[in-house]
């Protein structure tokens, strides 16, 4: 479990923050993996929607990545990201295969 309440009649989605950094990484990501655009897109809008959604497998990170979150693209590409949950936003940080994202 990451910590995150999900609220049945909160109707509001969570917030998506993008940096320059991560905006830069992204469109690396998807110029070197087009075929991967419609699932990236997928994703950031179900997490939107629902951070705890069984398909993102979203989990806590620990050690010297304590208070990053995970989840999965698919099985081979992750996106690492910071909740900020008091203000229900959602910070992605990097996005790869887990040599990367790690």
């Amino acid at each position: 479990m990451t910590g995150l309440g999900h609220c049945q009649t909160c109707a509001l989605p969570y917030k998506i923050i993008f940096t320059e950094r991560y905006t830069r990484i992204a469109k690396r990501f998807l110029q070197r993996h087009p075929d991967m655009a419609s699932a990236y897109v997928k994703t950031l809008a179900l997490l939107e929607l629902n951070p705890q959604h069984p398909s993102l497998r979203l989990h806590a990170l620990v050690g010297r990545l304590a208070g990053v979150h995970w989840m999965s693209i698919n099985l081979s590409y992750r996106i690492t990201l910071h909740l900020q949950i008091t203000e229900r936003e959602i910070m992605p940080i990097n996005l790869g295969n887990h040599d990367t994202v790690y």
